[in-house]
């Protein structure tokens, strides 16, 4: 299995995941030629090589108009120093304070150092237009279906934030052709590295706080938090915005799991750069190569709770909807509890994106007044589906491939199905499915 691992130890930012691709390629002026050649008005890619504590890396250059977003002088009139990574809505966001040293200081970041009167047009796109610009772009329709999801999650998490519809939102013009120029690019990688699957780490999105226009916000900011719902993340000890709207939006988008790197048999390493210095190198690193073995393997989340007053009626309720909620497995194991009380173990596991939900229907459900989550990685084997024709007409046969085994089996509900139908047993059916006995006439 082809797997891509982004480990976002310093963050994410669309800048800076479009770099650490981008040095997966042996040939990076071609696919800067590709994504030149999309035509995002006004809109120019070129890379550079940085150096982040001594590792060598490469960083991304997006102009718009000639310009980095970063270095646009600030329309005084407006009091809109570019909100976050990515763009600039209509209520004109976080006028950043030039000396809160923050942020990858890529071109997205609030890092602005200037504040001069200009001219510049003030025109706003609204998340349709956004859609409309996306789809005329000269590229395959995965790629564009792909970018206008990402974008959505981006306007999605600005009209919870500012308590308005998604359509009344709208993005300032630069920092928005910015930031279609970072997903558009980033979901043409992708689609050029064909991964398998595509993981994370658990992102940092560092601590303190950012000065906007309307006072001091909280690390991460408000939308980025919104973003990154049911993702695994932490502060750590480094001051500063890390991971931005943009880059939390495309690692919801990609990743099918956050935790630590699997078994792995890396073909290319690419280090992504930020443009500010910290303690730590500043980049993102992204890691393409085979799994280690031919099974799949991917993270879950064991919820557990103990219970002495529950019926066994309403266990088994319990369960049921669990398992409607989306558990992957909820079963229960006898324990001793104190006071030498018999009870019981509910146990549940689910994916990442059911956790919060199970959670929920586990306190809703249950007696419980406390949970324990713990994060496992399970190894599944390989499995795949088809039909068969047999003396009872066709079933549905699992095949299951991996670790140097294969099995195969009819799936039960339709041997269950046959049995009752025909008045058998299911021994009788599998049997004679197998051909150790001639089926009856229907």
């Amino acid at each position: 299995m082809k797997l891509l691992y982004l480990d976002c130890g310093m963050g994410a930012a669309g800048d800076m995941l479009t770099a650490a691709l981008l040095e997966l390629f042996p040939d990076k002026e071609a696919v800067i030629d590709e994504l030149n050649a999309l035509g995002i008005p006004g809109v120019h890619y070129e890379y550079v090589l940085a150096d982040k504590c001594g590792i060598r890396g490469t960083q991304m250059k997006v102009t718009v108009n000639g310009q980095e977003e970063r270095d646009l002088p600030e329309d005084r009139d407006h009091d809109h120093h570019h909100d976050h990574d990515h763009h600039d809505h209509d209520c004109h966001d976080h006028d950043h304070d030039p000396h809160h040293d923050h942020d990858h200081d890529h071109h997205h970041d609030h890092d602005h150092d200037h504040d001069h009167d200009h001219h510049h047009p003030h025109v706003h796109r609204s998340l349709q237009d956004i859609r409309d610009l996306i789809a005329g772009l000269p590229a395959s329709e995965a790629v564009k279906s792909h970018a206008s999801a990402v974008y959505t999650l981006i306007a999605e998490a600005e009209g919870h934030v500012h308590g308005r519809p998604v359509p009344d939102i709208h993005f300032h013009e630069v920092g928005t052709m910015d930031a279609v120029a970072d997903v558009a690019a980033v979901c043409l990688l992708m689609e050029k590295l064909t991964p398998d699957k595509v993981l994370a780490s658990p992102v940092h999105v560092g601590c303190g706080t950012v000065r906007c226009a309307h006072g001091i916000l909280p690390v991460p900011a408000p939308a980025t938090a919104y973003i990154l719902r049911d993702v695994p993340i932490y502060g750590g000890k480094i001051s500063g915005e890390l991971c931005t709207p943009t880059g939390a939006a495309l690692l919801k988008h990609f990743a099918a799991g956050f935790g630590e790197m699997p078994p792995l048999a890396v073909k290319a390493v690419g280090y992504g750069c930020g443009k500010k210095d910290f303690p730590a190198a500043n980049c993102v690193r992204a890691f393409l190569g085979e799994a280690a073995s031919a099974e799949d393997t991917d993270l879950i989340w064991e919820l557990n709770c103990n219970v002495d007053d529950m019926t066994a009626e309403e266990i088994s309720f319990a369960l049921e909807r669990f398992f409607a909620a989306g558990a992957l497995e909820a079963y229960t194991i006898p324990v001793q509890m104190k006071k030498n009380r018999p009870g019981t173990l509910i146990r549940v596991i689910c994916r990442v994106e059911e956790k919060e939900e199970l959670i929920r229907q586990i306190f809703r459900h249950t007696t419980t007044i406390g949970l324990r989550e713990n994060a496992t990685r399970r190894r599944v084997l390989r499995r795949s589906f088809s039909e068969r024709e047999t003396p009872f007409g066709p079933v549905t046969v699992k095949r299951s491939e991996g670790y140097g085994t294969e099995r195969c089996k009819i799936e039960y509900e339709d041997l269950a199905r046959i049995a009752r139908e025909r008045d058998l047993t299911l021994a009788q059916v599998r049997e004679r499915i197998a051909g150790k006995e001639s089926a009856p006439n229907a």
